[in-house]
């Protein structure tokens, strides 16, 4: 069992990038139950990457945290196990 939650990201507010603290995460597209399939990205060596689904453009800000998200409310609290 995995010691750690992949973080998902979603852009109700349709903003065109969301700043976020981790490498690897999920975008979700909107909040449920307007979402597209959950998509797994990872940014490798990159420090910006588009969702194929939505096309939100996310970028890597080392002042956020895991898991954290500029703007806050991208972050999708509601996870599912």
């Amino acid at each position: 069992m995995s010691d750690h939650v992949v973080p998902h990201f979603h852009n109700d507010a349709g903003v065109p990038i969301i700043e976020i603290g981790s490498k690897e995460f999920m975008c979700v597209g909107a909040n449920p139950p307007f979402d597209h399939p959950h998509v797994f990205l990872d940014l490798g060596n990159d420090n910006e990457i588009i969702c194929p689904y939505c096309s939100t453009l996310y970028r890597l800000a080392t002042d956020l945290g895991p898991g954290e998200a500029r703007p806050p409310e991208c972050v999708l609290h509601d996870q599912v196990a």
